[in-house]
Parts: structure tokens; C-alpha cells; sequence
């Protein structure tokens, strides 16, 4: 087969540019290494532009984000050094639901004879591809030509539809391949029986027309399949309030007069707690309950008086449905025109902003700055919240528009926004990234700013700084929880980049917001020095209950 451009044989490494140009990547993240060398020309030739970051897993948490905001990422490194340092962020795209295509260069076939001791090798040459084989969907080795399209269709196709990872190995000497046969693209299977999909539709329909106080429970697959509109139609449509899950959050704009808030059980707002615990049908679509979105198992929903529909199965109470798409059984619930019972729900109570007047000389507080931030937000803003405080404290912040909350608030590993902020803004750039991380989560990957600086991004980052890890220390204490106290504010001299800010109190926070604020050139970093002691109420709770499962127990008593 011929490439269009060039008129010359269309080789494995065209098939795999163009696949991922048409599913809308146009960046590329990773580190360069000598067996993807070949590959990485290629890339920079083609309408992909790569961008290179400082380290493997940063790529990995910049792909997911991308991937979030945009419907796929993609991440390209070498082999085993440079694929093995992004498992952890693979895993958490795994386990959240974002498709990422993991690249990997391998040894050539050539070189792989008499089992030769090559560099980066672990094991066998099949270790890496065994390992990613856990935690990604589909994977494959571009080892026989003759096949490498089917694979690369095969595996793209299984990231679309699952919204999970996915890895493709490309031996060096794979690269500029041509397969002898022609390429045909197979179309990606049904994801549906539509025998099945009008029977789970028909005793749906039944249980929220007889429910005298529905609600509807939305999660993280809404934003991965893109069903935002139809959430939005169903619930004024069918006049059922909506609330997310913790990983579902800014599912639909939070001001939209249909929606109720956060679901998180015990660690959520009492009024949504209630809201959602005494209804008689919970509707709950694109939402896989974790112990964080059940707020530590703190939750209180009845099997018997759920609808759970996600990518993988529909369930009705006690029956199950397979075969059956999300989005065609969303469809069908529109389709039907159900109306269901209407309720007073908490929205105007929470969703309104707490008045905010700045107190110069104050102490900044975690509650006071949230307070503040809620006033900054914006439509053209994007939240990127790390893990612990960052995380918690940021739940009541209130999001205007849709899918602009980002965060890894199920697999929450440490280290996922100031990279997130990356891949955010290359993916959306008309969204301002505002990086909500602890100190010690950025001592992991905050240097990333080398590579946002060097493209020019704004995004404004507010390092929480308690010189420590702050959740870890409400649940057992001790001086492991302590880290070095780094002067933050002074990064952007170190990187000749960028603007950063000292805040102690108030007034030092207004000041640094509002030059933030107009700095629109480079990034900003607010070095915001908070008590060891000052936490939100939302990690407090959670800290108690995680307390209580880590810490031994005496005689019976805790």
C-alpha cells in the first residue's frame, strides 16, 4: 500500500502516525531512548508534534490528562528503563478509565538472535509486553509485519471502546516495515444486542416512572464516553436531579439548577448525603463505586433500589444485563420520555458562593483559601487537584462548565497534577490550568514546570505547603510524614521562568492571585504556607475512618 503524501510503500510506522492522527492526537508525550530513535524521526516529520518531558511517568500522567480532556493520549519512551517508569501512571489510567496508547521501541528482531544480553533488557524480551499485558485492555508486539495493522487496529480500537490503556511494542527494525498485503481496516465490533438493551430499557423504565424520589448518580464513564449532553437532556428532560460521583465530578456544569452536588457518603455534605441516601431509585450511570467514591464505605445505597449502568453491564436490582452499551441504554432512557418524580434538592444551598472578604493580616487557612479560589474560577478555567487536601478541600469548589475537574480520585497517586497541567493545556488550550498540589506531591514531579516553561504555559500552581505529608499525618503520625521544606516560590529563578509567590496571609494570597491572574505569558507559583494542623473537614472525616482501619487495634478496643 502507498502513502498518499510521499507515494512511497506505507510502512508499519506511517500506519501507526496516521491511526493515531485521525483518533485526534496531535501530541505526542516521552523521553527519547536509541530503540525508539527511529520511530521518534518519523513522529517529528509527521503532523504529530512530540513533546518531551523530564521523566517517564510525568509523560504517563500528561497522556492521561490529555486523554481526558481530548478522548485519547498517547506516550512514547524506549524500552523496559523508559516503559517501566511509566507503569504507575498507566496503572492509575487503567484503573480510572483513560485511554493512553503506550508506544514502547524494542530491540530489533535482528539483534535478538542467540539471545544476546542487550541493554535495558530484564528477563526475557517478552518481560515489559508481560507486564503491560495487566494493566492495559489490549497489547501487542509489532513483531511480524504481515499482521502490524490488523494488531494496530485491533489495539487502538479496544482503547476507543473500553476507555482504557492500551501498549504497542515496535521493534527498531519494524519501523519502516511494508507488510505485503494491503491494509484493511476491520470496523470495531457492536458493543450491543438490542433484544437485550429493550428488555434492561423496558423494567428501567418501569422503576423510575413508580420511584417517588429518583435521583441520578453520574460518574467518571459520562466523561469518558462523551455523554455529558445526554446527561443534561435526560435530567431536564425526565426532571430527576443529578449528583456525581467523586471521580464523576464536573460531569455537568455545577450551577446547572439540576444538579445536587458530590456523592461521597459520610465525608460529603450532609444535605447531598441526605438527598441522595433517602431516594427510592438511584439511577446511577457510568459509576464504579470505589471506597473513595463511597467515602470510605461510609455510603448507604441499597442494591434493591439501584439502576447501575456502565460500559461493561447494565444491573437492575438483582438482574443483570450484558451486552449493552452505556450510551445506547442513555439514549433509550431519553427516548422514552420518562418523567420522574419531582423533588426539592440541595442545589441553590451549596452552589452559591460564600461571601469572600479579604483579611490582610489573617493567617491563610485551607478553608479560607478554598473560599477564595471559588471566586477565581471561571469558564475558562480547568482544575487540576493532586491527591490528599488538594483533593478534598477542592470538592466544594464550584465548576462552571463541564469536564473542567481533573484529578486521580480513585487510584490517587501523588505526583498527577503539575504533568496533568501539561497535558491539560496542550490539549485544551483555550482552559487556564489551575494546580491545586501538596508539597510533597510536587517534590515528586513539580520540576515538570522545565517542560511547561519551555512551551510557554500559564497555568497557575498553589503548592499547599505543611512541609509535609498532610494526610498521612492525620491518620498515623510520625516524623516519616515530614519532607524538606523547599522554597517553592523560588523555582521560576532556578528555571529563569515564570512568576512565584510567598503567601503567609491573606492579603499576600490577594496580591500573588491578582498578579497570577495577569500573567498570562508563563506559568505562576504560589508558595502558600499552611499550619501542619490545618486541614478541610472533608479530609478530616476521611482521615478518621482510615484511622481506624490502620491503626491496630488492643483488647477488642480501638
Amino acid at each position: 500500500m502507498k502513502n498518499k503524501k510521499s507515494k512511497r510503500p506505507l510502512t508499519v510506522g506511517d500506519y501507526l502516525i496516521g491511526r493515531l492522527k485521525k483518533l485526534g492526537i496531535k501530541h505526542i508525550f516521552g523521553v527519547p531512548g536509541d530503540y525508539v530513535l527511529r520511530f521518534y524521526d518519523m513522529l517529528t516529520r509527521s503532523d504529530i508534534e512530540v513533546v518531551g518531558t523530564t521523566r517517564e511517568d510525568c509523560a504517563g500522567f500528561a497522556a492521561d490528562a490529555y486523554a481526558r480532556m481530548k478522548g485519547l493520549g498517547a506516550v512514547c519512551v524506549t524500552y523496559c528503563v523508559g516503559g517501566l517508569s511509566t507503569t504507575n501512571a498507566i496503572a492509575g489510567a487503567y484503573a480510572e478509565k483513560s485511554p493512553v496508547v503506550v508506544i514502547s521501541g524494542a530491540p530489533g528482531m535482528a539483534q535478538r538472535q542467540l539471545n544476546p544480553l542487550l541493554h535495558h533488557r530484564v528477563r526475557d524480551f517478552s518481560t515489559q509486553r508481560e507486564v503491560f499485558e495487566r494493566i492495559t485492555v489490549a497489547s501487542t508486539a509489532l513483531e511480524d509485519p504481515s499482521r502490524a495493522f490488523e494488531d494496530i487496529d485491533r489495539v487502538l480500537n479496544a482503547a476507543m471502546r473500553y476507555k482504557r490503556p492500551v501498549y504497542i511494542e515496535l521493534p527498531q527494525d519494524r519501523v519502516l516495515s511494508v507488510p505485503q498485503q494491503r491494509a484493511v481496516r476491520k470496523p470495531e465490533a457492536g458493543a450491543g444486542d438490542a433484544d437485550v438493551l429493550a428488555e434492561a430499557l423496558d423494567e428501567a423504565g418501569q422503576m423510575l416512572r413508580s420511584a417517588k424520589r429518583p435521583v441520578i448518580l453520574a460518574g467518571v464513564e459520562m466523561h469518558r464516553f462523551g455523554l455529558q449532553d445526554e446527561l443534561v437532556k435526560l435530567s431536564e428532560q425526565s426532571g430527576i436531579a443529578v449528583a456525581a460521583t467523586l471521580l464523576g465530578k464536573s460531569v455537568i456544569s455545577e450551577s446547572h439548577r439540576m444538579y445536587v452536588g458530590v456523592y461521597e457518603g459520610a465525608m460529603g455534605r450532609e444535605s447531598v448525603r441526605r438527598f441522595v441516601e433517602s431516594s427510592d431509585c438511584v439511577l446511577m450511570l457510568g459509576a464504579f463505586m470505589t471506597d473513595i467514591n463511597l467515602g470510605i464505605n461510609t455510603a448507604n445505597l441499597h442494591t434493591g433500589q439501584c439502576i447501575s449502568a456502565s460500559s461493561e453491564q447494565v444491573r437492575i436490582r438483582h438482574h443483570v444485563y450484558q451486552d449493552v452499551s452505556l450510551g445506547d441504554f442513555v439514549e433509550g432512557l431519553i427516548s422514552a420520555k420518562i418523567r420522574g418524580a419531582r423533588r426539592k434538592h440541595p442545589t441553590a444551598a451549596w452552589a452559591k458562593l460564600r461571601k469572600y472578604s479579604v483579611r490582610p493580616r489573617a493567617r491563610i487557612t485551607t478553608d479560607r483559601m478554598y473560599q477564595r479560589l471559588n471566586h477565581l474560577l471561571t469558564k475558562d478555567t480547568v482544575i487540576i487537584a493532586d491527591i490528599g487536601d488538594a483533593l478534598f478541600g477542592a470538592v466544594d469548589l464550584v465548576v462552571r462548565e463541564r469536564t473542567e475537574f481533573i484529578s486521580p480520585a480513585y487510584y490517587t497517586s501523588m505526583g498527577f497534577a503539575v504533568p496533568a497541567a501539561l497535558g491539560a493545556q496542550l490539549a485544551r488550550p483555550d482552559l487556564r490550568p489551575v494546580v491545586i498540589v501538596g508539597d510533597g506531591a510536587f517534590q515528586m514531579t513539580g520540576m515538570e514546570l522545565s517542560t511547561i516553561a519551555a512551551r510557554k504555559l500559564n497555568p497557575i500552581i498553589i503548592v499547599l505547603n505543611n512541609v509535609g505529608y498532610g494526610t498521612e499525618r492525620v491518620i498515623w503520625d510520625g516524623p516519616f510524614n515530614d519532607i524538606y521544606d523547599w522554597q517553592y516560590h523560588r523555582i521560576a529563578d532556578v528555571l529563569g521562568a515564570g512568576l512565584g509567590f510567598e503567601v503567609n496571609t491573606e492579603g499576600e494570597l490577594e496580591q500573588a492571585l491578582n498578579a497570577a491572574l495577569e500573567n498570562t505569558e508563563q506559568f505562576s507559583l504560589l508558595n502558600v504556607h499552611l499550619s501542619v494542623n490545618d486541614h478541610s473537614q472533608a479530609l478530616n472525616r476521611l482521615s478518621k475512618r482510615l484511622a481506624s482501619q490502620v491503626r491496630p487495634t488492643s483488647g477488642g478496643k480501638k
